[in-house]
C-alpha cells in the first residue's frame, strides 16, 4: 500500500541555495540541530532504535536496513571502532551521489556524526571516487569548516565526544563500490573483495570493527532525528519508506536528478517528471536503477519504483539510476557495451566472474557485427547463470543480469541479427 504521495524534497530542497554547501548556510537552514539532539539527549541504543523504527534502507544498491546494520557494531570493544562513507559512485547511469557531495556536503557530516555516536566509531574514512574532483573539494572545505566550528574532532559540539573524518581519493576502480573491495583499496592494497565471514562489524578497515554506509544514506539520518521515524514511515511504502533521489538520463527531454517518495510509478517519473521521449519517438525500455539492473521493456512501466515491487518484474531498484532507451536502440549494442564494462573492470579474483566477463562480451559482439547463430544465445544465457550467485562478491549477478533481462524481453533484436547477418536498426547509437 502506498502513502504520502506528496511530500517535501527534504533532501535537495535547499541545494540551490550556494550557500547551502557553506557550515553558516547549512547551519542557517537548521543544520546539527539534530547531531545536537543526537548527542546531547539521547544514548547511542536509543538512535540506533529509531532508525530501524523509520525502517531507513540503505541507498547504496542493496537495500539493507540500517538501523540494524549499525545495531551489527559491538557495544564493547578495545579496539577501535571505525566508519566507511562509500561515496565511490561508479555506476554507469548513476550521478546522485555527486551532486549530494557538491550541493550538501554537511548534511552528509551531520549523518556520519549521528552514525558514529550511534555505534561508538572514533573515526569515518570517507573514501570517494578518484575522479570526482569538484565533490572531493566541496566535501574537503566541508570538513575544515567542521573542525573550526567544533562539529569535528575533540568535544564534538561541546560534549566529550571525539570523531575524525579522513577524506580518501580513490583510483577509479568500479570494484571499490563494494564495501569490502573498498576496505582493501583503503588499505593500500589491490581493490578486490573479502571473503565474508567475517563482516566488517567484526574486521573491517585495518582489521577494526566497521560500518560502511553509503552517501545517501547517511544524509537522511539527520531528517528522520529531527522529524521522528513517523514522518519518514509516511513517505513511500510501507516496506521502502522514505524519498530517494532518481536519475534520469538517456532518450528523456528533461534529464536530471528528481527527489521523490519510494514506490513513486515508473512511467510517471519517466513521462511526467523527465519529460517523456523528444522527437515523437516511442519508448522501447528502460533500465531501472544503474546498468547492473536488468532491463524492463515499454509494456512494463506501471512499476512503483521500490524493490518489493520491482522483485515481481524480476529487477530491482539498484542507485536508481534510471536509463531510458527509445525505439531506435540496438538492444544487442546495449548488451555489448554493458559486457564490455564488466569484462573491464572485473578483478579477476573469482574465474566465473574472470572468465564469464570475457566470454559474454565475445558472443555478444559476434552477434553484433553479424557473426553469430542461434546456439550463441543459449550459450549466452548458460554462461550468465553460471556466474550469477557463485563468486565472492555480486559483481558476477551485476555483470550477468542485464544480459538475462535483454534476452528475456528483447530476444528477438537478437536473432535478427543471427538471421539478417547485420544489425537492423539503422538508427541506433554507434558502437
Amino acid at each position: 500500500m502506498l502513502v504520502a504521495p506528496f511530500v517535501t524534497n527534504y533532501l535537495t530542497e535547499h541545494f540551490a541555495n550556494d550557500d547551502y554547501r557553506t557550515l553558516d548556510g547549512y547551519r542557517s537552514a537548521g543544520g546539527y540541530q539534530a547531531a545536537q539532539r543526537a548527542l546531547g539527549e539521547m544514548s547511542p541504543t536509543e538512535v540506533i532504535d529509531l532508525v530501524k523504527e523509520a525502517g531507513l534502507q540503505g541507498r547504496g544498491g542493496a537495500g539493507f536496513p540500517t538501523g540494524l546494520k549499525w545495531s551489527f557494531m559491538p557495544k564493547e570493544s578495545d579496539r577501535p571502532k571505525f566508519l566507511v562513507c562509500n561515496a565511490d559512485e561508479s555506476e554507469p547511469g548513476s550521478f546522485k551521489d555527486r551532486i549530494m557531495l557538491e550541493r550538501g556536503p554537511h548534511q552528509i557530516l551531520e549523518g556520519i556524526l549521528i552514525a558514529a555516536w550511534a555505534t561508538g566509531s572514533e573515526k569515518t574514512f570517507l573514501y570517494i571516487r578518484g575522479e570526482y574532483a569538484a565533490p572531493a573539494e566541496s566535501i574537503r572545505q566541508a570538513i575544515e569548516e567542521a573542525y573550526a566550528g567544533g562539529i569535528l574532532g575533540a568535544d564534538v559540539l561541546g560534549t566529550d565526544f571525539h570523531h575524525d573524518v579522513v577524506l580518501v581519493r580513490g583510483a577509479g576502480a568500479y570494484i571499490c563500490g563494494e564495501e569490502t573491495g573498498l576496505l582493501e583499496s583503503l588499505e593500500g592494497k589491490k581493490g578486490q573483495p573479502r571473503k565474508k565471514p567475517p563482516f566488517p562489524a567484526a574486521y573491517g578497515a585495518f582489521g577494526m570493527p566497521t560500518t560502511v554506509n553509503n552517501v545517501e544514506t547517511y544524509s537522511h539520518v539527520p531528517h528522520i532525528l529531527a522529524r521522528g521515524s513517523e514522518w519518514f514511515r509516511s513517505i513511500g511504502t510501507e516496506k521502502s519508506p522514505g524519498t530517494t533521489i532518481f536519475g534520469v538520463s538517456g532518450h528523456v527531454s528533461r534529464p536530471g536528478l528528481y527527489e521523490l517518495p519510494l514506490g513513486t510509478p515508473l512511467d510517471e517519473i519517466i513521462f511526467e517528471h523527465a519529460g517523456g521521449v523528444p522527437g515523437g519517438r516511442k519508448l522501447k525500455g528502460v533500465i531501472p536503477g544503474g546498468v547492473s539492473m536488468p532491463i524492463l521493456p515499454a509494456g512494463e512501466l506501471d512499476v512503483p519504483m521500490a524493490n518489493e515491487f520491482l522483485r515481481e518484474r524480476q529487477t530491482l531498484l539498484g542507485t536508481g539510476g534510471i536509463i531510458v532507451m527509445d525505439d531506435t536502440t540496438c538492444m544487442v549494442r546495449v548488451a555489448s557495451v554493458i559486457s564490455y564494462f564488466y569484462r573491464d573492470e572485473s578483478c579477476g579474483q573469482c574465474t566465473q566472474c574472470r572468465e564469464g566477463t570475457g566470454w559474454m562480451n565475445k558472443i555478444v559482439n559476434r552477434v553484433e557485427r553479424g557473426a553469430g547463430n542461434d546456439r550463441d544465445l543459449e550459450v549466452l544465457l548458460d554462461v550468465a547463470g553460471k556466474m550469477e550467485g557463485h563468486t565472492i562478491c555480486a559483481f558476477a549477478d551485476a555483470a550477468a543480469w542485464p544480459i538475462q533481462g535483454l534476452l528475456r524481453h528483447f530476444r528477438k533484436d537478437f536473432e535478427a541479427h543471427v538471421r539478417e547477418q547485420k544489425c537492423p536498426f539503422t538508427g541506433s547509437f554507434e558502437l
